[in-house]
C-alpha cells in the first residue's frame, strides 16, 4: 500500500562470480603480458649465461677500472677477436695457473716501449690512457721497444706501480707476451659493487678499430621488460577485483538511500 518494491533481480548464478575479476579482454591481456613477460625475463637470463662468465678479480692490478674483490661480467670471446685495450681473462702456464685480467696494449706486429713523457707508446704513437689513476705515469720505470709476435699480445694493468703483467715477463721466451689462444673473455663491466660497462680505451683509436661492447645492455633490457610485463599481468586482477568491489559498495550504498 503506496510502498515500494524492493524486489532486485538477482545476477546470473545466483549472484556469487566464481571467476576472475575483470573483463574478458582484460584477463586475456593479462594472460598475455605475464607470457610475454616470462619468455623475455628467462630468455634474457638465458641469454647472458651463454655469452658471459662471472668472475672475481683478486687483486687490485686494475684499478681503478677494477678493484679487489669486484665481480666483473666477461663476454665470451675468440682469442682472435681481441683488440688493443680490450680488458681480457686469459691463463697463461708462464704466469700463474689461474685466469689472470688484464688490459691489451699491443698486438701481434705491433712495437711497444716506454716512457715517452710517462706515456706508453705504440706504433710510435703515444697512447693516451684514460682509464688510469690520475696523475700516474704509463710505468714507474721504462722498458725497451718490444716487437710483438704475430698471434699474441702484450698486457698491463692499469694499476701499474703493483701488476705483474707483461713487464715483469720480459726476459722470458716469449718476451712477456700471451698467446691469443689463452685468452677465454673480454670484460664488459663490472656488475658488483654497479660501477656498469667499463670505460672506452679511446687512445687506441688512432691505431685501429676498437672492440665493439657485447650485448649487456640489451641483455638487461630484456630482463627488466620481461620482470615489468610479468608484475604488470599479474596485478591486473587483484586490481580488477578491488574496482569492482568499490564499485558494488557504490552500488549498494545508493540503493539503500532510497
Amino acid at each position: 500500500m503506496g510502498g515500494e518494491s524492493t524486489t532486485r533481480t538477482a545476477p546470473p548464478g545466483g549472484g556469487t562470480n566464481k571467476g576472475p575479476a575483470g573483463s574478458r579482454t582484460g584477463q586475456r591481456l593479462s594472460n598475455l603480458a605475464v607470457a610475454l613477460g616470462l619468455a623475455l625475463f628467462l630468455g634474457g637470463f638465458a641469454w647472458g649465461a651463454v655469452v658471459y662468465r662471472p668472475y672475481t678479480v683478486p687483486t687490485s692490478s686494475m684499478a681503478p677500472s677494477i678493484d679487489a674483490g669486484d665481480r666483473v661480467l666477461a663476454q665470451r670471446v675468440d682469442g682472435g677477436d681481441v683488440r688493443r685495450g680490450d680488458v681480457v681473462v686469459f691463463k697463461d702456464e708462464a704466469w700463474a695457473n689461474a685466469p689472470m685480467v688484464k688490459r691489451v696494449v699491443a698486438v701481434g706486429g705491433d712495437t711497444v716501449s716506454c716512457c715517452q713523457e710517462g706515456r706508453l707508446k705504440v706504433n710510435g704513437k703515444v697512447i693516451d690512457e684514460t682509464y688510469l689513476p690520475d696523475g700516474t705515469p704509463a710505468e714507474i720505470s721504462g722498458f725497451p721497444t718490444v716487437t710483438v709476435p704475430e698471434g699474441r699480445l702484450f698486457l698491463l694493468g692499469d694499476q701499474r706501480d703493483t701488476s705483474l703483467d707483461s713487464t715483469a715477463h720480459l726476459a722470458d721466451a716469449a718476451g712477456g707476451t700471451v698467446s691469443r689462444g689463452a685468452v677465454d673473455a673480454r670484460v664488459d663491466a663490472v656488475v658488483w659493487p654497479m660501477n656498469g660497462m667499463l670505460e672506452r680505451p679511446t687512445g687506441f683509436e688512432t691505431l685501429g678499430g676498437l672492440s665493439s661492447p657485447g650485448p649487456l645492455r640489451t641483455v638487461v633490457a630484456l630482463v627488466l621488460a620481461g620482470a615489468v610485463l610479468i608484475l604488470g599481468g599479474a596485478a591486473y586482477g587483484p586490481f580488477a577485483k578491488r574496482a569492482a568491489a568499490s564499485r558494488a559498495r557504490t552500488g549498494t550504498g545508493a540503493t539503500g538511500a532510497r
